[in-house]
């Protein structure tokens, strides 16, 4: 799309316009920077602020834009006031004193996904969920690099939206975690999906109500729905006047799980798309990615075959149900990305025999009770570390053993004393990492690191 399009698509829906727009940029972050880089190129007067003292990005922001006024350490107050647009990071709550003051100032608050849906002329399809969605969306990036098209895929996974622009895609793959959703008003996907709901973020959201209804912002505009009709609260989602497609793992549904002849398949409706044996993934709940990203995928045309094709050579991700190693008969499985409760009890329910959990961290304000009956079912021990040990220790009540760790060097030893062959360990922490780690990627590599250890 041309500069000019962009201008006119952008003073439509936002009254965004060069000459007389003031932005302000919350955030100096790689969602802020990418937005800074689109302002200049359309040649918007802007600025960027921090709450940090020293944000980590900040000096090569200085290099990049060595022009651009920036205010650190605190929300400057006068930034706020003569703006009049505020593009603020998903990173950073609405509900800061100087952004609710600035919006009831008649300031307009826009998203770096906003900025893109006016931008694009490409299809997009939209992915979000509390666990799956980097699975999902890079799962639909092979299916559609597989059936010969130029795709782009990122935005809360990897690449900021703004930045994949510059591929000149034949068809975006977009993440939206709910802290973009909730600033987002422009996307209309082509297709969409909220994957599933479980309680997350509830730091940031109040309720999962609230939540849920974040969430449901993905389904903006007029393209295909994909739901997932084992979660109610997804599927309650339906709009009667929209196309809608659905997927399941435990009952009839436009994409499923059904056997045929003596293999279970993955269907769509009365036809055997692929055998469930040939995806090379850890977990039913992985089942549910691939149906989910068929739909999708179906949903914009790509080849049925050669989205097969793609589950068939999908290797997963980093941290996400992860085979680490078996060591003398005992298979570890890095699940990290589990920040959640919905990601743990997804990874435990994809098992058939009972696993040694490793779980704990900041459990972000979720009720820890709802763990305790898949881990009664699934576990037969567990060890926990973290923040909030003893709130998960107190919610398990004495269903299975508890073991306390103080660092994961010390639970995966705890772990392989009570392992015996034919046992999966399986680090799915249930909670956020920031309380003893960097993020869940600094968590997983040392949980890969000391297993390893035990290797030698």
């Amino acid at each position: 799309m041309d500069n000019a399009t962009i201008l006119q698509n952008l003073k439509k829906h936002f009254a965004l316009d060069p000459q007389t727009s003031k932005v302000l940029v919350v955030g100096i972050g790689s969602t802020g920077i990418s937005v800074a880089h689109f302002l200049r190129k359309l040649g918007f007067k802007f600025a960027i602020t921090d709450s940090r003292p020293s944000p980590p990005l900040l000096h090569e922001f200085f290099e990049m834009m060595p022009d651009t006024p920036v205010f650190t350490g605190g929300f400057d107050e006068p930034a706020f006031k003569v703006s009049t647009h505020l593009v603020v990071s998903p990173g950073i709550a609405l509900n800061e004193k100087a952004i609710i003051k600035a919006i009831a100032n008649g300031t307009q608050i826009v998203s770096d996904i906003d900025l893109f849906a006016c931008s694009d002329d490409a299809p997009i399809i939209g992915v979000t969920g509390s666990n799956g969605k980097s699975t999902v969306t890079t799962m639909l990036g092979e299916m559609a690099a597989t059936a010969g098209l130029r795709v782009a895929i990122g935005g809360n996974l990897g690449i900021p939206a703004l930045d994949l622009l510059n591929q000149h895609a034949q068809l975006y793959v977009i993440e939206l975690s709910s802290f973009q959703l909730e600033r987002t008003s422009a996307l209309k996907a082509a297709a969409a999906t909220v994957l599933n709901i479980s309680a997350d973020h509830l730091d940031r959201h109040s309720s999962i109500t609230d939540y849920a209804q974040q969430k449901q912002r993905i389904f903006n505009g007029d393209g295909t729905m994909v739901l997932n009709a084992d979660d109610p609260l997804v599927a309650a989602m339906h709009e009667p006047d929209r196309t809608a497609l659905t997927f399941s793992i435990k009952k009839p549904a436009d994409f499923h799980l059904a056997w045929h002849g003596n293999e279970e398949y993955l269907m769509q409706g009365t036809t055997p798309l692929m055998p469930l044996a040939a995806l090379p993934l850890e977990g039913r709940h992985n089942a549910a990615n691939a149906l989910a990203a068929l739909a999708l995928g179906t949903a914009v045309g790509l080849d049925s075959q050669a989205m097969c094709n793609a589950l068939r050579n999908f290797k997963g991700l980093e941290h996400r149900m992860q085979k680490v190693a078996d060591i003398r008969g005992i298979t570890w499985i890095n699940d990290s990305k589990a920040t959640n409760i919905g990601a743990c009890v997804a990874a435990l329910e994809g098992y058939l025999d009972k696993v040694i959990l490793i779980a704990g961290g900041e459990a972000k304000g979720a009720d820890m009770n709802e763990l305790k009956p898949v881990v009664c079912a699934k576990a037969k021990s567990v060890v926990l570390m973290g923040k909030d040990a003893p709130l998960i220790e107190q919610a398990l009540a004495g269903c299975v053993p508890v073991y306390s760790a103080s660092n994961m060097n010390e639970a995966v030893k705890i772990a392989a004393s009570l392992a015996k062959t034919g046992d999966s360990v399986l680090l799915s922490p249930a909670c956020a990492s920031l309380d003893q780690f960097k993020n869940y990627q600094d968590r997983g590599n040392k949980f890969v690191k000391a297993v390893m250890e035990l290797a030698r």
